[in-house]
């Protein structure tokens, strides 16, 4: 069997997206299939299956999965006991003291992944210097051993003070309940997030604990349905939350770094595409079946936090800043209060939307666009599927009774109510940081995305939107576009005036050592992997940090101090070059360049003919033209209204935009008088 193609899937919550390159020319082709959620393995193989001839095989495979993130989200995941120290069990039931809506007497704390009920203490102390106050006194934990049958834990979380300074005391509790329970997970908060803030490492070592068996039996499922498909070493990736992948077998060893596994290809496809069209500043956005991502990249790179909030429980890692919420194409339309309302719950790939006739009764954002004609119901999915219009019509209908709107009527206002939840989503990532949305170039993919992206853009006063190639697999298009990843640190807490640069570059030399080890234990050659190395800083009396990229080369303390200042400026409009400066932690990331080809632009394939039907557009039908996208050239120039179609997207070109191809195949919307 020939391994000539690199391939990635793309994990949804109703389709799954398959893309594939030739790594003799760099060519890309994109696949979609429905989703299989009680095993997620069957989709994949289906869509390789699909895309490989007989004879081929696969030289490298990377998939983005939402199995922890679902686990976590619809509380799906392990059981587990947590152990802290004597007379600090309460650590992770408080939690902090920031609460998440200030002004509202009605908010309550989120629920914790593990109650007060299964929470045991042992005794012994470190200090906050790592110096031993008191011995460990393992004879406490024989109460984790005795419930552990009776309360059936799958896995046990391990957070003590200041192991992060000093991890004997963990350590120590590992061996005795191994000793004792061979059988069960045992996470340690000093290996999943040696950094300070009790509550915070607390958070970050449950949820590990709460997604490992989860994660671990999602992996081993995976591995074995697609054991005679595999790389001739065997190694499947998985996309990482900090854009770079892993093994699996890391994977499974750190579950908690796959939780946005799933979003974060976009971003990287995102940083690909502004390298290559010189567009440095990008507000992405993926529209699936089920969600919406909306993710930045900033001066060509994504943006990125070192700490994720999930479910209003804070996660110390290393993130690209993704925000996701419920609105897709698969986004159901219903009524609460006398007033219409859309998502967050979806009719993902069972049943689906009424329109695809899997048994779906209620309406969606897809059987929307169908009604108002931006949908081909003979041509979706580049014509695997066809889609019911007149059931789509009667359940919009019915719907819209209750508001005295017909069909096409209620269509519009499940579109227009979607649209503002998008725009509200992207203004909380740009306008809410102050950032201004008319300074970037709006990238729409996923499934849905190109069909809302000009409304969006109007919305927002965006000049442009660019359609990728392969819109509907861009993600999965992004996870070939990345490199493995891991990401390193530790606390070092002192008065920048006060810390010795050398001191400073042997603590970054034992984090390299160590990411230099974990890459080549994971096949990366020496002379293939590099560091990016980062502190977090903050003025004396502040709370939070911020995070500087240092430059490669000897320390220069003075120009690091700069930097600080400088960024402090440009987030926040000020800066307080006269106060002291706290470093609080290091990071170090260690990536590991893979290899793979060139991308080739996109070959010309067959088009279908143009043609013409009913689109809606602003309460009336216009006949608009439908173009395939493959019959696009360079130079062209399509003006609107039209609808632009392909395998895994359709784009909506309304009255008074234009469309042309850019580098790579990409395709640029602009509207008339923008240009």
């Amino acid at each position: 069997m020939n391994k000539n193609y690199r391939v990635s899937a793309d994990i949804g919550g109703t389709f799954t997206d398959i893309v594939y390159q030739d790594v003799e020319t760099g060519r890309c082709g994109a696949t979609k299939v429905l989703s299989t959620p009680d095993n997620p393995a069957l989709a994949v193989l289906q869509g390789i299956d699909t895309v490989l001839d007989d004879g081929d095989g696969l030289a490298f495979f990377v998939h983005g999965t939402t199995v922890g993130l679902n686990a976590l989200l619809t509380r799906r995941g392990s059981k587990v006991a947590l152990v802290t120290n004597e007379n600090f069990r309460d650590i992770y039931t408080i939690q902090g003291n920031d609460r998440g809506e200030i002004f509202s007497i009605r908010w309550n704390k989120p629920e914790p992944l593990v109650s007060l009920e299964h929470t045991y203490t042992v005794g012994g102390r470190i200090a906050a210097s790592g110096e031993e106050l008191e011995p460990l006194c393992t004879s406490d934990l024989d109460a984790v051993v005795d419930a552990y049958k009776a309360e059936k834990y799958e896995a046990i979380a391990v957070s003590l003070l200041f192991s992060f300074n000093n991890a004997a005391h963990e350590l120590a509790v590992r061996d005795y309940l191994q000793e004792r329970l061979p059988d069960v997970q045992i996470v340690l908060s000093h290996q999943v997030s040696p950094e300070w803030r009790e509550f915070e490492r607390t958070s970050t070592t449950v949820t590990d604990a709460y997604l490992a068996p989860v994660v671990r039996k999602y992996i081993r499922t995976l591995l074995d349905e697609m054991n005679d498909k595999l790389p001739d070493d065997g190694t499947l990736h998985v996309m990482e939350s900090n854009g770079g992948v892993m093994t699996a077998a890391t994977a499974s060893e750190t579950p908690l770094q796959t939780l946005l596994s799933g979003p974060v290809g976009g971003a990287i496809g995102g940083k690909a595409l502004s390298a290559l069209t010189g567009r440095n500043n990008l507000i992405c956005v993926d529209m699936g079946g089920t969600s919406f991502d909306a993710s930045l990249v900033i001066d060509g790179l994504p943006s990125a936090s070192n700490e994720a909030m999930l479910e209003g429980l804070p996660i110390q890692m290393s993130v690209v800043d993704i925000h996701v919420i419920g609105a897709g194409g698969g986004s159901v339309a219903w009524k609460e209060a006398g007033a219409a309302r859309v998502g967050p719950q979806s009719a993902g790939s069972t049943p689906g939307p009424v329109c695809y006739g899997r048994g779906g009764t209620e309406p969606t954002v897809s059987d929307a666009n169908l009604v108002l004609g931006r949908l081909d119901g003979a041509n979706f999915s580049g014509g695997d599927m066809a889609l019911d219009r007149d059931a789509a019509a009667a359940a919009l209908a019915k719907l819209g009774q209750d508001f005295g709107m017909d069909a096409e009527q209620m269509a519009h206002g499940v579109i227009d109510i979607v649209n503002a939840k998008m725009a509200d989503a992207i203004r909380t990532i740009t306008i809410q940081r102050g950032i201004d949305p008319r300074e970037f170039s709006l990238v729409a993919f996923g499934g849905a995305g190109p069909a809302q992206a000009a409304a969006l853009a109007e919305e927002l006063e965006i000049s442009e939107v660019i359609i990728p190639v392969h819109p509907g697999a861009f993600s999965a298009w992004g996870m070939l576009q990345t490199d493995v990843r891991h990401d390193f640190k530790e606390t070092h807490y002192n008065f920048l005036d006060l810390v010795d640069a050398g001191d400073l570059e042997t603590a970054f030399a034992r984090l390299q050592d160590k990411g230099r080890d974990f890459l080549v234990a994971e096949g990366i050659e020496t002379g293939r992997i590099s560091y990016e190395r980062a502190i977090d800083f903050r003025y004396h009396g502040q709370e939070y940090v911020l995070t500087i990229q240092l430059d490669d080369g000897p320390m220069d303390m003075d120009k690091i101090r700069a930097d600080f200042d400088a960024a402090y400026e440009r987030q926040y409009g000020h800066n307080s070059p006269e106060n002291r400066v706290e470093m609080a932690n290091i990071r170090l990331a260690a990536l590991g360049q893979l290899e793979r080809p060139e991308n080739a632009p996109p070959e010309r394939e067959t088009a279908r003919p143009a043609r013409e039907r009913d689109v809606w557009f602003a309460g009336s039908a216009r006949p608009t033209a439908i173009i395939d996208r493959n019959s696009i050239g360079e130079g062209d120039r399509i003006s609107g209204p039209a609808i632009i179609e392909e395998v895994t997207s359709t784009t909506l070109l309304p009255p008074g935009w234009t469309a042309q191809l850019i580098e790579g195949g990409h395709m640029s919307l602009v509207k008339e008088g923008q240009a």
